[in-house]
């Protein structure tokens, strides 16, 4: 196991505090677009997390009211321009490689978005587990405005199931903004929150998911993914397993003797 509060990226801010890891892309003045480095960089960082004894739950916040505006124009979109096949695909395969590891990392992840996110930032937030978002929060997924296809870093998977084929279909074809109102509506967002409280908000919100129990909720978050692909009797089965393995913490035993106390159990994560 690794301890994280010492993680010092180069290009994004990261500070652990209380179990939650703070996430913000650190160019505000820009609408914090993301860069080859720090693609790289959050891709490492979300892998190492698995292996993490410190955090329990990110929140991926916004930095000067914006969350992020995608790839940047001129240290992204302007390189691929003149890179060959195998120089592209090793790109947009490290572009999906920080969507797996988001996944991958076996903790709860909350987006917390403000102002534009945008192309991979409209991605960061799909890829969350939770999402939060301000009234004035515009999300679009743009590929195509750019001449690429919507089918960018699993997005013609996640989103449909997010808020459905057709929903995702106007977004993906026609990379128009979805306003937060729609966003809400359409389940993308679990709520909207007043701008002045969207930090607060989403740290309340890992704090309380924090404090159960952790190791089921990496169980949960490994479930939630993995049952995509599988039939309902092959899922009720993997449900049945991993259960199984939970009744094995000690979480489960603090739990019971909590309730015939009757007192709020304390959960340790093991």
């Amino acid at each position: 196991m690794t301890a994280m509060a010492g993680h010092s990226p180069t290009h994004f801010q990261w500070q652990v505090a209380d179990r939650i890891a703070r996430v913000r892309l650190n160019n505000p003045a820009r609408k914090n677009p993301l860069t080859f480095d720090s693609y790289a960089e959050l891709r490492d960082t979300f892998r190492a997390l698995s292996d993490a004894d410190d955090v329990d739950a990110v929140v991926i916040l916004p930095n000067g009211g914006n969350f992020c505006s995608g790839g940047d124009v001129h240290d992204i979109i302007g390189p691929l321009v003149a890179m060959d096949m195998k120089q592209l695909l090793r790109f947009t395969r490290m572009t999906g490689d920080l969507v797996k590891a988001m996944i991958g990392c076996g903790r709860p992840v909350i987006a917390a978005v403000d102002g534009v996110a945008v192309g991979a930032g409209a991605i960061m937030a799909m890829a969350s587990d939770l999402r939060l978002a301000t009234p004035g929060a515009k999300t679009a997924f743009l590929f195509t405005r750019v001449g690429l296809a919507g089918c960018d870093m699993g997005a013609c998977a996640m989103l449909p199931r997010i808020i459905g084929q057709g929903r995702a279909a106007d977004l993906l074809y026609t990379g128009r903004t979805m306003s937060a109102e729609e966003g809400e509506r359409w389940g993308f967002y679990n709520r909207l929150v007043a701008a002045d409280a969207l930090e607060d908000e989403a740290i309340a919100l890992a704090t309380r998911i924090a404090a159960g129990p952790t190791f089921a909720h990496g169980i949960t978050k490994t479930q939630l993914n993995q049952e995509w692909s599988m039939g309902l009797e092959q899922a009720i089965e993997a449900e049945a397993q991993a259960q199984a393995i939970c009744m094995q913490t000690r979480d489960f035993e603090r739990a019971y003797r909590a309730f015939v106390a009757k007192e709020q159990p304390v959960f340790e994560g093991d």
